[in-house]
């Protein structure tokens, strides 16, 4: 049977509209920025127009938790075509007004000290302690205030997590330390409610423990306190109708290692492990395999992973391409980069083209 010369026509046309539409790339392209209520809309405007024109998709934007200054930039930001992710410090809360009110709400080390007024490697680093109830429920209030403004994608938390119990090694020279085991005035958190907390459970004390750094049940109790803040924060935002992400160490078992964070057993939409292999004294190519890690340890869960890469640590633009593509091969759903101030003409420029290349 011969078809009408007319459905002939269409279908070939149909068929050939099929082989030239190019879909576009669903891998997304995100940089952290931290916000200026100084700065003026004007400024902003021309910031986020320089991201938009340089491939970037989404802004996560660090507002020092003020949803005053975050409702004023969303509008601008999405004018410009970006979506907008609200930035949280969230354990470490430094220069936090309210919690500075309370000093019982801070960590306390395994030597005794506590971070609100004595704090290890940095002025900055004022942790909250997740297991007390008045200090994880202050943190989960400021995540509902940001959930609640109109126009962002998530509420992306940082520092959601304990201090360093280990830094990254191209950071040990620079506060003159060895780290070959557990340092005490590095582990935390040893405070009153958490003690009580633990030997509920337990019935032992971890002060008391032979060695703390092999007690598996300690352990997992500050694993556990860190992922019931977040498994909260998921309903809270989620009853906001957004998004819960987050930044996070490279991969779950160094993430676990380094800072009690096992983020492959949250309940989180999207993570941003930050893949700085710099800072790890590694090569451009440990980009790739710390992605293809979290990549695999969240194999069969809903979580999506965005690399996080680190634009100071980068060589040429070369290497900025070729971290884009290994985190592309390796599973990575985007990337983002770190931070807004450090990316050049040069790096929008390959950021961009890189992008027209995946289509």
């Amino acid at each position: 049977m011969k078809l009408p010369k007319l459905l002939l026509f269409l279908l070939t046309l149909s068929l050939f509209s099929c082989v030239e539409k190019e879909e576009p790339t669903t891998f997304k392209f995100g940089v952290w920025t931290t916000a200026d209520p100084k700065k003026s809309d004007a400024d902003y405007t021309k910031e986020f127009k320089k991201y938009k024109d340089g491939g970037i998709d989404e802004v996560l934007i660090n507002t020092s938790t003020d949803p005053k200054l975050l409702k004023r930039l969303v509008p601008l930001a999405t004018k410009e075509g970006l979506k907008v992710h609200a930035w949280i410090m969230a354990m470490n809360r430094p220069g936090d007004s309210i919690a500075l009110q309370h000093p019982d709400w801070y960590q306390v080390s395994k030597d005794g000290k506590s971070c609100f007024d004595n704090r290890p490697y940095v002025d900055y680093y004022q942790w909250l302690c997740p297991t007390r109830q008045e200090s994880r429920n202050h943190v989960l209030n400021l995540v509902e205030e940001l959930a609640k403004v109109d126009g962002i994608e998530s509420v992306h938390l940082d520092y959601i997590r304990f201090p360093d119990i280990f830094l990254p090694i191209s950071l040990l020279p620079k506060y003159n330390l060895v780290q070959d085991t557990e340092l005490p005035q590095f582990d935390f958190c040893y405070c009153d409610e958490c003690i009580k907390a633990f030997e509920k459970i337990h019935h032992k004390n971890p002060k008391n423990s032979h060695n703390t750094s092999i007690d598996m049940e300690w352990k997992n109790f500050r694993l556990n306190a860190i992922k019931a803040v977040v498994d909260d924060a998921y309903k809270i935002v989620h009853k906001h109708n957004k998004q819960l992400t987050a930044a996070v160490f490279p991969y779950p078992e160094m993430a676990d290692h380094m800072v009690r964070q096992r983020w492959d057993k949250w309940n989180i939409d999207e993570v941003y492990p930050m893949i700085y292999h710099s800072f790890y004294d590694e090569e451009i190519d440990w980009v790739g395999y710390a992605t293809k890690q979290g990549v695999a340890d969240l194999e069969d869960k809903k979580t999506k992973i965005n690399t996080g890469i680190y634009i100071p640590g980068l060589k040429s633009d070369k290497e900025l391409k070729e971290a884009i593509l290994l985190s592309k091969d390796n599973g990575a759903t985007g990337v983002s980069f770190f931070d807004g101030n450090a990316l050049t003409a040069s790096n929008l420029k390959t950021i961009k083209e890189t992008k027209d290349g995946l289509k």
